[in-house]
């Protein structure tokens, strides 16, 4: 375990106990302020950190950094692409100059001030630039609840399911970082009692609730990884909301799968936490049953256990209400099996792609991760405080997502993804 995944670490920044930007987590993202641009940034408690100002003042000349203006970008992109000994050393490094005994910030009043921004007074940005999003189907709940409700319960997976990780492409372009609006859709839909389809804007408007890594490393055309190579190619992961329109998505996605029904928009958090922080929190998946072919075979415990929540504030509450409480840990297939049958045909992976879960349930069902399954398609509206309910959302509503690890007194969290959802045109 690295040095900086010490419980017993602390620092001169005073962070609250329950704050997920311990100096333990050290996540990466980008922001802007009034007076600087765009440029890379590390959450430490209520602050970020200049990372870039840092290198102007020569505090990362010890580390194997050939070009420091990669944190002066507008994405952790060309960050990334430094590769995995470069994350570890500036994350030691950042982790280093913040421990409470190290003078070289402390002390040192000017550069405390121009390095240490409050995280209110400045605007996260997209941390990555997305050259393509995959979007995978891997909670066995959440499989199992999708085909009690459209097809059979007594036989709700496809015969493919416990076979491979199901995925599919998504939209790069319409990914945004959190505090982005999400306008709601229009597109085709057929109600049951209708005798052909009608358009307007969808009726069904849902959250998904999923968490998304992202990859930091390249692969060449017609090579693939295995599970036990993946680590080496992810950087980090994000809370990631995959916004659904039901309606549409069920009139479409016969016979090639899903379209204008999730392509209008997908939020993510902006902060990317590593797998390096994440390491205390690595737990066993579920047994797979059957058991999985050769190249989807690995070792050691490659699921995380994530709390994750949802709220949803309704226009007319001054609250915010808890509609779902999950966890990552319940995923039947692991990040590393993704990523290796995403590349098995030899299709390659770029710098800053990510990949999405998939909607993320647990067995209980206040810990399913979609509205589609808390209100069981609409049967069983969800009462919220103040008397209102819902079936699925509406104009007005603001969805927040958040989600920590916490084990032993250390807290490694993702801050929230938030968007308020918008009428359509």
């Amino acid at each position: 375990m690295l040095k900086a995944n010490d419980p017993s670490l602390h620092s001169w920044i005073q962070i609250s106990p329950d704050s997920d930007f311990q100096i333990q987590n050290l996540p990466f993202g980008v922001f802007q302020a009034a007076d600087r641009d765009p440029r890379v940034g590390v959450a430490i408690g209520d602050y970020v950190l200049d990372v870039y100002v840092l290198t102007q003042h020569r505090l990362f000349d010890m580390l194997d950094l050939e070009d420091p203006t990669v944190f002066h970008r507008h994405y952790l992109n060309d960050f990334m692409a430094l590769g995995r000994t470069i994350w570890r050393q500036v994350r030691d490094r950042i982790s280093e100059l913040l421990l409470n005994d190290n003078p070289e910030i402390r002390d040192n009043r000017a550069l405390m001030n121009e390095c240490l921004l409050k995280q209110r007074d400045v605007q996260m940005l997209l941390p990555v630039k997305v050259p393509n999003y995959t979007d995978f189907y891997s909670s066995l709940e959440h499989a199992t609840n999708i085909g009690s409700m459209f097809r059979d319960p007594n036989n709700a997976l496809l015969p493919n399911w416990k076979h491979l990780p199901v995925g599919y492409h998504g939209r790069a372009s319409s990914i945004v970082p959190s505090g982005v609006p999400i306008r709601r859709p229009k597109g085709q839909m057929k109600p049951a009692d209708a005798p052909a389809p009608i358009f307007g804007p969808t009726q069904q408007l849902d959250f998904e609730l999923e968490v998304a890594f992202i990859t930091g490393q390249p692969t060449k055309l017609g090579t693939s990884l295995t599970p036990e190579e993946a680590e080496e190619y992810i950087f980090g992961l994000v809370l990631f909301n995959d916004w659904s329109a039901r309606d549409i998505q069920a009139w479409e996605y016969v016979p090639l799968g899903p379209f204008l029904g999730k392509n209008f928009g997908s939020s993510i958090s902006p902060w990317v936490v590593t797998l390096d922080a994440l390491e205390p929190f690595r737990v066993a998946g579920p047994v797979q049953d059957p058991r999985v072919l050769p190249y989807l075979e690995f070792s050691g415990d490659k699921n995380f256990d994530i709390t994750l929540e949802v709220t949803l504030q309704a226009p007319d509450q001054p609250q915010e209400a808890l509609i779902c409480r999950s966890n990552f840990r319940h995923m039947y297939w692991n990040m590393n099996q993704q990523l290796a049958h995403h590349t098995v045909n030899g299709c390659n992976i770029e710098i800053g792609d990510v990949y999405a879960s998939g909607t993320i349930s647990g067995p209980t069902p206040d810990s399913y991760g979609s509205m589609l399954e808390l209100t069981w398609r609409g049967t069983k509206p969800l009462s919220l405080p103040g008397g209102a309910s819902r079936k699925f959302l509406q104009d007005g509503d603001i969805i927040t997502m958040r989600g920590f690890a916490q084990r032993n007194g250390l807290r490694i969290g993702f801050g929230e993804v938030r968007a308020e959802i918008l009428p359509s045109f």
